[in-house]
């Protein structure tokens, strides 16, 4: 798969330096989250691809029928599409570490992913992700360390589905672990803070070189 399978935002920083891959939410673009990382893990470097599936203008990563009931076989598409576009990109740069981000629809593709390929990423946060369905994660051991960001009165991921998805990292044998704020589905400052906090082992000299 082409490094160039979708339309980016790419901020290399060399070989050596954490990588991460930043995945939108429905209806936002390859910038939405960039402000996010800068807070998150100054001085890696970013990928940031844009969904491919137009809703009726809005970009998503995967099609879906209905609020939470999702076109199964286009997510298997692109699961297998963007899976190989990181692989792409981790093979150009070369970096200590390969990092995921990604909210709402974002946190959907980038957990599929991960539960096709466990071992492709060293750590990921998933902030709002809906999995409505259980999930067939690889048979390889589980390698992704996990990040969950939830609000408690999500009206489209609710929390029961949230604390299902936990119940099926945990018997995966996944390293993970959950951040709930008492909102909805919005991003509050805690969901940040708890994410630059998870990523921080991954950061290296870039971080400290970042901040100088």
């Amino acid at each position: 798969m082409s490094a160039d399978a979708y339309q980016h935002y790419s901020a290399p920083t060399g070989p050596g330096r954490p990588l991460l891959f930043l995945f939108h939410g429905t209806g936002g673009n390859e910038r939405q989250l960039l402000s996010m990382a800068e807070t998150v893990l100054p001085g890696a470097g970013i990928v940031a691809p844009r969904g491919d599936v137009d809703e009726e203008g809005a970009a998503r990563f995967f099609r879906r029928t209905g609020e939470g009931v999702y076109d199964m076989d286009d997510l298997a598409r692109a699961t297998g599409k963007m899976a190989g576009f990181v692989r792409a990109h981790v093979a150009a740069q070369e970096p200590s570490a390969v990092l995921g981000l990604g909210y709402s629809n974002g946190a959907n593709i980038l957990a599929s992913v991960i539960f096709a390929d466990p071992a492709l990423f060293d750590a990921a946060v998933l902030m709002h992700p809906l999995i409505p369905f259980q999930p067939r994660i690889g048979a390889e051991t589980f390698k992704t360390r996990l990040l969950l960001t939830a609000g408690r009165r999500d009206p489209i991921c609710p929390p029961t589905l949230t604390e299902r998805l936990m119940a099926h990292l945990g018997a995966a044998g996944a390293e993970s672990e959950i951040v709930w704020h008492e909102g909805g589905h919005e991003v509050r400052p805690e969901e940040p803070a708890a994410a630059r906090r998870f990523l921080a082992p991954y950061a290296g000299e870039a971080v400290r070189e970042a901040g100088e």
